[in-house]
């Protein structure tokens, strides 16, 4: 059974856990899984497991981060950024991929989005899109066209991990 990540749940359906057989450069056992995302360290790395994901052995191993942590919203407290930077398996995004948060906390990243996905959480959504409408100079009915899912908008569907509040991030190619 694969590890849960508290910030990324679903890293199997993101396409960053793969199944395929490696044999992890950390812990050195053949393993059906290996992770496939970005991880930001001085070494080119490949195959790492998600265990040594989970147990933070891969980013002490090679001094590296799964997420840049000037790609971040702000949080309370410490823990919770060592969580994602360590401990947490990324997503694959145009440009750069930037975590959210809420209550304090990180959210957790659910699922690549195009609007088709999120209209039905429109009005939960309306200040995330309206910050993002001002800074891509869309109007909301250009935003609505222009968000496809693999598109060259592509949303990026976060839900806060204390209250279940769902927030959106979008980048370009």
């Amino acid at each position: 059974m694969l590890p849960g990540f508290k910030y990324n749940p679903n890293a199997l359906l993101l396409g960053v856990i793969k199944k395929e057989t490696t044999i992890c450069p950390v812990c050195k056992f053949k393993r059906e899984y290996k992770y496939d995302g970005p991880f930001y360290s001085l070494e080119d790395v490949e195959g790492i497991c998600p265990w040594c994901i989970s147990d933070g052995s891969a980013a002490k191993m090679y001094d590296g981060e799964f997420q840049d942590p000037a790609n971040c919203d702000e949080v309370e407290k410490e823990k919770y950024i060592d969580e994602l930077m360590h401990r947490t398996p990324g997503y694959v995004s145009w440009q750069q991929e930037y975590w959210l948060s809420h209550c304090g906390d990180f959210c957790a990243i659910v699922q690549y989005v195009g609007w088709e996905q999120i209209k039905h959480l429109e009005e939960e959504l309306s200040e995330d899109i309206a910050s993002i409408c001002t800074d891509y100079d869309l109007t909301q009915e250009e935003f609505q066209k222009c968000l496809l899912n693999e598109g060259s908008l592509q949303g990026y569907l976060f839900k806060c991990v204390r209250c279940g509040k769902h927030r959106l991030y979008v980048d370009s190619n």
